[in-house]
């Protein structure tokens, strides 16, 4: 299998964490990939008309898109744990990794007002309201302790990469201040193999 993927994607990141923990990373060869606003790029384009990072290309061509897709599809090869198969667990699981993809998704956007829009065109407005997406979402999950302590799964995974995306992007937020719960969280996240070797590189 082939992955696209860039070290700076928290997308591209629970994919790699969720192929560490289902011991299917050697299975899979992770291609490089940049896509950026405003930047034409036709190859990936032809693989994703969505251009998004990442994309898992199986050994028969099939392109599974979504980081959420691709961890469901390798959680059920290797007949792994990370989303639960069925009742309350599953769709509370499925909720919040929606929330945690939004989070991701805003912080991603607050990236890109900041450091790709030309000068003078940013709109403040909107970039604060889509950090306090992110932000208030945090907030909610220093108050799910059956989240912050439960089992090893996908809202785990996405919630270790928008912390660590905070650090990488944002280092001076203040989230660890603020959210003591979720810093412990982390902390303890980063014992475990496959969260330590997939933080990103220093900004």
């Amino acid at each position: 299998m082939k992955l696209t993927f860039s070290a700076a994607s928290p997308f591209a990141r629970k994919v790699r964490i969720a192929a560490i923990e289902l011991g299917l990373v050697d299975k899979i060869e992770f291609v490089p990939a940049t896509v950026a606003p405003g930047q034409a790029n036709e190859d990936y384009s032809r693989i994703t008309p969505l251009k998004k990072l990442p994309v898992l290309i199986t050994d028969n061509g099939e392109v599974i898109l979504d980081s959420y897709v691709i961890v469901e599809y390798l959680n059920e090869l290797a007949g792994g744990n990370l989303i639960p198969d069925y009742g309350p667990r599953r769709w509370s699981a499925k909720t919040d990794h929606s929330l945690i993809n939004g989070m991701l998704d805003s912080m991603l956007l607050c990236r890109y007002e900041r450091m790709v829009r030309p000068q003078g065109l940013q709109w403040q407005a909107w970039s604060d309201d889509h950090w306090n997406r992110a932000w208030t979402g945090m907030a909610r999950f220093e108050n799910r302790p059956e989240v912050l302590n439960g089992p090893f799964d996908i809202s785990q995974i996405g919630l270790v990469c928008v912390l660590g995306y905070a650090d990488f992007r944002f280092a001076d937020c203040g989230w660890r201040k603020a959210y003591p719960k979720l810093d412990a969280f982390h902390q303890k996240m980063l014992e475990r193999p496959s969260v330590k070797i997939s933080v990103p590189p220093s900004a």
